[in-house]
């Protein structure tokens, strides 16, 4: 996956991060915080800041101790909640760290590391670019039909 872009959700007053798989064939939209979507354009754009903000202290530090950030991994969602793993390289031996998807991407633009979805992702959450076969359109009803109410309040974020 790659980012996309970030975009801005003024019902819920998020940001929202645009990943897109490399075939550009399905996206993946995260409600994010403005803070963390922040961290992410600074990464996107490449900007030096005069001391370094907290992914950049990361990095410095997988850095400092001789590590490496091999991938991150958006693995599943729960109670609309998104969540990864960054897989570092220390010392020869794989490291697996459980983070906020956000904060895998804003690390892995300043790292060079690729980011990956799982297949239950990919199947569950993402959501097709251009034309859509028929299966798609299957199980998008499928979705629509099991969707209740309440799931919907809680996805936008109405439900405390």
């Amino acid at each position: 996956m790659k980012v996309q872009g970030l975009m801005f959700d003024q019902k819920s007053a998020m940001a929202v991060v645009i990943l897109v798989d490399e075939e550009e064939k399905r996206s993946l939209p995260i409600w994010i915080g403005l803070f963390e979507a922040q961290a992410i354009l600074l990464g996107l754009q490449g900007v030096q800041t005069p001391r370094p903000l907290t992914h950049d202290l990361m990095a410095s530090v997988i850095r400092s101790m001789g590590g490496e950030l091999e991938k991150v991994v958006i693995t599943k969602i729960v109670d609309n909640t998104f969540y990864a793993l960054l897989y570092l390289k220390i010392d020869g031996k794989e490291v697996t760290v459980d983070a906020r998807p956000s904060d895998g991407i804003a690390l892995s633009l300043r790292m060079g590391a690729p980011i990956y979805i799982s297949e239950e992702i990919r199947s569950s959450t993402t959501v097709a670019m251009g034309e859509i076969d028929d299966k798609e359109i299957e199980e998008f009803r499928q979705f629509l039909e099991n969707l209740k109410p309440d799931d919907l309040r809680k996805y936008l974020g109405y439900e405390t």
